[in-house]
């Protein structure tokens, strides 16, 4: 039980896999201390199931550890710059309502909590507008940067929007050629065991045998090692967040100088609501929506009025539509024995907030942190990763289900439904109550590594009109934070106005990067 773990197979590649082998090599590949022989098996028959991926900003600092240039990312991805997601018509059934959720904390976050000096006198403007510079800057479509500015370097803080499936090419192209990952392509016939239960082999369909110390299972909702060997089950978590079908389609410009949105348009609608993503060549369009509450007509009905509304110059009739299904929950165990499950194999909820490359990001990340030397060490990291990938579970669909129960929208039995407190996690219950005479702040996210800090739910709040019942501040304190908070609010006007002239648009700051690297 003490034998050195030397040997890493992952199975299935997407965006997941190849993620999670870039990142293992960098820091325990060949050439390190730790040597790892890193293979990734890949079947030639599993078309990747990305529709157009978003990105939260600690992509970047993906990039980076692997050692890839933003410029190539950009040209061989469709990539574009994405800032944070506009929210449009989830606060009533009108329609008129728009909110941000910008990627930029608001001003001196750590120091001092803005959103008391708002609750009290800020109200005329958004509250996102009053803490940050980006949501006034997203909103006008400009980029997140200069022109001049280094690679993954900054004005205000960004993700990307990319082609999941170029990306899944691009990543493989770069961690084979510079990090010294094996790709095999085949298809997995049968599994292999010890006494204690590890697997030890894969046999491929050929007859080939792929032998390994730990293995990582990236084969999207099927997880054909952590359900199909190890009888993982699903914690499925559709009473509390309902959505369960999508509707994704690939919408092109209507001129090729057409402006990129900085954001990602989440819009709601009687069912569901529709994501709208700006690539460089194409928008990627989709409707995720709750098979419950609406049939498949119906939501294509949906779908066929946004575009009408949004893209007047799509042509419906020659659009390629694509139908996904997925249960929304997460494992019971992340990590088996010697297998761990990373990517929709660990679970998906849905498409709201990105989170799901995020969270491949964060797992690649603990298993690269605390990589057990030896199966000994194994059976406690796997503990510790199973702990700290269930709290992130559970606060994305507490962050989630955010969204829809402070909604004040009753159109329909979906919203009816989504609104309820019945379907609502205690924990959430608990902070709402607590946010009734108290903006949250650092207490309500307290862990290091935080998928969603205190601020997210401030801008989510606030964006949709959550209006607490006590907005007193003590008077000591209010007036310590008033002179700061005003100076504060003044250095951000003028930011605005400062960057509203100086940075270009989306379109422009990628058209100019790609052109100078020529």
């Amino acid at each position: 039980m003490d034998q050195a773990v030397k040997r890493v197979v992952i199975v299935g590649g997407g965006s997941a896999g190849w993620i999670t082998a870039g990142l293992l090599a960098c820091e325990h590949g060949l050439g390190t201390d730790a040597g790892l022989e890193i293979t990734l098996l890949e079947s030639a028959n599993i078309p990747i199931i990305g529709v157009g991926e978003g990105t939260w900003p600690s992509m970047r600092a993906t990039l980076q550890k692997i050692g890839v240039s933003e410029v190539d990312f950009l040209r061989e991805c469709d990539a574009s710059f994405k800032q944070g997601t506009q929210f449009d018509g989830w606060r009533d059934v009108a329609g008129a309502d728009r909110y941000y959720h910008p990627f930029s904390l608001p001003a001196e976050y750590s120091s001092i909590n803005l959103a008391n000096y708002w609750l009290s006198h800020g109200r005329a403007s958004s509250f996102a507008d009053f803490v940050t510079p980006q949501a006034a800057i997203a909103s006008a479509g400009k980029g997140p940067k200069q022109t001049g500015t280094p690679e993954f370097a900054f004005n205000v803080n960004y993700g990307y929007h990319f082609d999941a499936g170029r990306f899944a090419v691009f990543l493989q192209k770069h961690v084979t050629t510079r990090l010294g990952v094996k790709h095999k392509t085949g298809d997995l016939e049968t599994v292999s065991r010890s006494a204690n239960g590890d697997i030890e082999e894969l046999l491929l369909s050929g007859g080939e045998r792929i032998a390994g110390d730990l293995f990582i299972d990236c084969t999207g909702q099927r997880g054909l090692l952590i359900a199909g060997e190890y009888g993982v089950k699903l914690n499925s978590v559709k009473d509390v967040l309902f959505n369960d079908r999508a509707i994704a389609v690939q919408v092109p410009y209507e001129l090729e100088s057409s402006p990129i949105a900085s954001t990602t348009r989440a819009t709601a609608q009687s069912a569901g609501w529709v994501w709208d993503i700006g690539l460089q060549s194409r928008r990627g369009i989709g409707y995720v929506h709750s098979s419950a509450h609406v049939d498949s007509s119906q939501a294509h009905e949906t779908l066929y009025a946004y575009l009408k509304h949004a893209a007047p110059h799509a042509k419906i009739k020659e659009l390629s539509f694509r139908e996904l299904e997925f249960v929304p929950g997460y494992r019971e165990q992340f990590w088996v024995n010697n297998c761990l499950a990373i990517g929709l194999s660990a679970g998906f909820i849905e498409p709201l907030e990105a989170s799901a490359l995020a969270l491949v990001e964060q797992s690649a990340g603990i298993l690269c942190t605390h990589f057990p030397r030896d199966r000994k060490v194994m059976d406690v990291v796997a503990r510790r990763f199973n702990e700290k990938l269930l709290y992130h579970w559970q606060g994305i669909i507490e962050f989630l289900k955010l969204h829809y129960v402070i909604s004040e929208r009753d159109d329909s039995e979906y919203w009816r439904d989504a609104r309820s407190m019945q379907g609502c996690p205690q924990r959430l219950k608990e902070k709402l109550q607590l946010w009734q005479q108290q903006p949250p702040w650092h207490d309500d996210a307290p862990r290091i590594d935080e998928l969603f800090p205190s601020a997210s739910y401030q801008y989510v709040l606030y964006g949709m009109g959550f209006a607490p019942k006590y907005t007193e501040t003590n008077r000591a304190s209010y007036a310590q934070m008033k002179g700061r908070a005003e100076q504060l609010l003044s250095v951000n006007r003028d930011k605005i106005q400062q960057m509203s002239g100086l940075l270009p648009t989306n379109r422009e700051l990628i058209t100019t990067m790609l052109g100078a690297s020529r």
